[in-house]
């Protein structure tokens, strides 16, 4: 077998490649991270779901995450202004004209996971822990390294050309992890890289101190700790929410999500737009202007995509590097440590059977992860269809425990849930009959957004 530098590389530091090194470490192979940021540093997406546990004990630093004391989700609320109740034939229950519902995740009970909460984590600390537990596992790390490129020329050893400094440096590996989230290396390098054709969302987010999160929660001051639960606040605005995550005991993450030809029709900075877009919902607006604002607001923009494929010989994408979609469920993050378990898995046996890192090596990675980043796509893209109508299906008995399932992350083991062929059904029957009562509060993707997009 040829020399190598590492047996594996992994391009990004984020949580999917802490991960994936963790896992690759703890099995003994050689395992370099190569970030090109210098920690700690900010990033969005500070929300996690139930199944991020799981591979979170199996490297070993769960009990870090109560140590380092971030905030404790216990479950989800979905909050809005619905000025007349909606009339329904579809069984749900009735909507209120202060539409709230919400979901505990202990209402569930999932394999491999101990605990009825998981986190909101603000992501600086989160993922400096990471990054130093891979290290403390063995694997080796660089912060403040760009990788230009990965030279598979050599079908045997790919070599990762990055720059240190002044100084340009090429490692010879056995096999590449592409954990290099929105940047893509790989996706633009080997040109796989898709635009989504439907979502083409937009976000604008800052953090406040002093907000009171108590002010939505229905009852006010008796919600116990609903509080902080992740809300999601629907706007009078089409495919437009709101995220409200805590950060800490006093600090709160607010964010517009909105798609882009929404922003470029107001033809408005963006700070107007976010305070209008809030400014539809009063009593968030007083809540937040009231507290002070921490950050400058910070803008993420066209950033749907998919691969045309995701793995290949001696490399593997996870994360946002392969896909990445919508911010609705707090899926990120879920999906890049997930990936990062099967892709481990992938090339950990590979390397006990020979170490020959074929893109066949990684098909139960890349069948188990179309699988679940479908579900999600399908999930996130019904649930924009639905609207404010969602908040029934939570509400209803019949699927409650089923929607439950998708929330906390359980998406990869059957291809296609029930609950989400029903909630297509219902969808499709709103949207045939112009007269149906709910017709007018669907959101306009129609359903034929339903359709594989990849």
């Amino acid at each position: 077998m040829p020399e190598v530098d590492f047996d594996v590389a992994v391009i990004g530091g984020g949580p999917g490649g802490c991960a994936a090194a963790s896992y690759l470490a703890k099995a003994g192979l050689k395992t370099v991270i190569l970030e090109r940021e210098i920690f700690p540093r900010q990033h969005v997406g500070e929300s996690l779901v139930p199944a991020s546990n799981r591979v979170l004990k199996e490297i070993g630093c769960i009990e870090q995450m109560d140590e380092m004391g971030f905030p404790r989700k216990y479950g989800a609320a979905w909050t809005a202004e619905v000025s007349e109740k909606a009339a329904y034939d579809l069984n749900f229950q009735g909507l209120e004209d202060d539409c709230h519902a919400d979901v505990r995740f202990e209402e569930r009970a999932q394999e491999g996971i101990d605990r009825i909460y998981t986190w909101h984590v603000d992501r600086a600390k989160f993922d400096q822990m990471l990054f130093q537990h891979a290290q403390s596992l063995g694997a080796t790390a660089y912060e403040g390294v760009r990788v230009q490129e990965v030279d598979f020329s050599d079908p045997a050893t790919p070599r990762i050309k990055f720059s240190m400094g002044k100084q340009e440096i090429a490692l010879r590996v056995r096999v590449v992890v592409d954990a290099s989230g929105r940047h893509t290396l790989l996706g633009n390098q080997l040109k796989l890289k898709q635009t989504d054709p439907v979502f083409n969302q937009y976000a604008l987010h800052t953090w406040f101190e002093g907000y009171d999160r108590k002010l939505l929660v229905p009852g006010g001051h008796g919600g116990g700790d609903r509080e902080d639960y992740i809300f999601i606040h629907f706007l009078p605005v089409t495919n437009t929410w709101v995220w409200q995550i805590p950060i800490s005991e006093t600090v709160t993450s607010i964010g517009v999500v909105t798609q882009k030809r929404n922003f470029d029709k107001s033809k408005e900075s963006r700070e107007k737009f976010f305070w209008d877009c809030i400014g539809t919902r009063p009593a968030l607006l007083q809540g937040l202007k009231a507290a002070k604002q921490l950050r400058p607001l910070k803008d993420e923009g066209d950033y749907s995509y998919g691969m045309k494929q995701i793995c290949g010989d001696n490399f593997v994408m996870i994360g946002d590097a392969a896909r990445f979609v919508d911010p609705i469920f707090s899926s990120g993050v879920s999906i890049a440590l997930t990936s990062a378990k099967l892709a481990a898995h992938d090339i950990i046996k590979t390397s006990q059977n020979g170490g020959v890192f074929s893109k066949e090596s990684f098909k139960l990675y890349e069948t188990t992860m179309r699988r679940g980043t479908k579900n999600w796509y399908e999930f996130i893209t019904v649930y924009y269809r639905l609207n404010v109508l969602f908040t029934a299906f939570v509400q209803d008995p019949k699927y409650r425990i089923e929607v439950l399932k998708l929330l906390q992350g359980d998406l990869y083991d059957t291809d296609e849930p029930e609950v989400l062929k029903e909630m297509r059904k219902i969808v499709t029957d709103v949207e045939s009959r112009p007269n149906h009562p709910w017709h007018k509060l669907l959101g306009d993707l129609t359903n034929e957004a339903f359709r594989p997009s990849f």
